[in-house]
């Protein structure tokens, strides 16, 4: 049914403004939240899910998808999802007893029934307890409030270098620093959470702080490496090409996924400073259509990585460079409208309802193999909702800000 749906969204209208189109799309975000649903285990707390929706046996709850599932159930709210209440309240729980560190403060990576597994303090998650919280305090919990205190004391101590204007990556259980590294997706996922919670509080510091993150890696660093944004330094702030890490995590070169995202976000800021100058939408394009260039492939979807001339690294094909890619399209979309625009937006939704979308159970598979079919050769199970379902709901509103507001509207 949703397949068809998707079909017959062919009227001379942007899909966006179609309304047929605007049903599925409210419909597959319906979909995904209904299958996420089942990470509330009934015994209260989250677990991991395998493609059918049944737990993944074993899995540590890791600090990403805590926070990323309070932070879609927070949008689920107001989309009128029932049931996002408890998801957000069990997600705002295992923030405090079981990530939090009772003992020296900041947030562990992960842990199980038996207590922490992994107990690093890492910008990336500690950033996303932000956003979570930003999140959830848009979505009435006012409990919010204490966590983003305490989370930002945090960052404030450890993390954020007043110096640069940017955070600093990661720190062993009891803050000794066990690496020089610096890293381009803490910082971009920084600036995310920044902005909402600068749209949750109204406080101004969070969207400078934005700034100075947006400034540097869209305005000094991008144009310098033709609209590719390296995605490893050193401690002082110099590119490192040969770096490899996590090759989920930190894989060597650029992501094209990280240019739509920051995209996304250099408009975001500029929508909340009050739309300043025209050098946002030409920056948000230049990295949109460098990323398309590069990455996409003539089987369809995006590869992984690149290298610093653009040359394909690792050709796998993941959901969320295209979750992505929409997001940053419809948003430019409201900006700088381009006929090229709508034929992408269109070709990813055709691409993603074919391939990606899982329309037996729900959710989004995480990788699809050279034959466009299903793999879990990076990960085990459906990773998560929070790609996905934004990919979903930005198109939903005519706004570039706000998305929480904007939901409400409509919800």
């Amino acid at each position: 049914m949703k397949q068809s749906k998707l079909a017959n969204s062919q009227s001379d209208l942007l899909w966006k403004e179609d309304t047929v189109h605007k049903e599925w799309l409210r419909e597959e975000a319906m979909q995904q939240l209904a299958f996420f649903s089942q990470s509330l285990a009934p015994s209260g707390q989250l677990r991991s899910l395998n493609w059918d929706g049944s737990e993944i046996i074993g899995a540590s709850q890791e600090l990403h998808s805590t926070t990323r599932l309070v932070h879609s159930y927070a949008l689920g709210k107001h989309l009128g999802f029932a049931g996002s209440e408890r998801i957000i309240e069990a997600g705002l729980r295992a923030l405090r007893e079981g990530h939090k560190d009772q003992t020296h403060g900041g947030y562990i990576w992960s842990f199980d029934a038996k207590g922490p597994c992994d107990t690093k303090k890492l910008a990336y998650g500690h950033v996303f307890v932000l956003l979570a919280a930003a999140s959830a305090l848009q979505a009435g919990f006012d409990e919010a409030y204490d966590i983003i205190s305490d989370v930002c004391d945090t960052l404030d101590t450890y993390f954020w270098d007043e110096t640069v204007g940017r955070f600093r990556d990661e720190f062993n259980s009891d803050w000794t620093p066990f690496s020089t590294y610096r890293g381009m997706n803490a910082n971009m996922h920084g600036a995310e959470a920044l902005l909402a919670a600068h749209e949750a509080t109204g406080e101004r510091h969070y969207l400078d702080r934005a700034g100075q993150i947006l400034d540097f890696f869209v305005g000094f660093i991008a144009p310098q490496y033709d609209w590719r944004i390296p995605e490893h330094y050193d401690e002082d702030w110099n590119v490192d090409l040969h770096y490899e890490g996590n090759p989920m995590f930190r894989p060597s070169g650029t992501t094209p996924g990280h240019s739509f995202e920051f995209a996304r976000l250099r408009l975001q800021h500029w929508d909340l400073t009050g739309r300043p100058d025209g050098t946002a939408a030409a920056e948000a394009r230049s990295l949109i259509q460098t990323a398309l260039k590069d990455a996409w492939l003539p089987e369809g979807g995006f590869c992984y990585t690149l290298d610093a001339e653009g040359k394909i690294k690792v050709r796998e094909r993941f959901w969320w460079p295209v979750t992505e890619a929409i997001g940053a399209i419809s948003v430019l979309q409201q900006v700088d409208p381009q006929e090229e625009d709508e034929k992408w937006y269109r070709q990813l939704w055709q691409f993603s309802d074919q391939y990606l979308i899982d329309h037996t159970f729900g959710g989004w598979f995480g990788v699809i193999d050279a034959q466009n079919h299903p793999s879990q050769t990076q990960f085990k199970g459906k990773p998560d909702i929070y790609h996905s379902l934004q990919a979903a709901l930005i198109p939903l509103t005519s706004s570039i800000s706000h998305l929480h507001k904007a939901l409400r509207a409509i919800g």
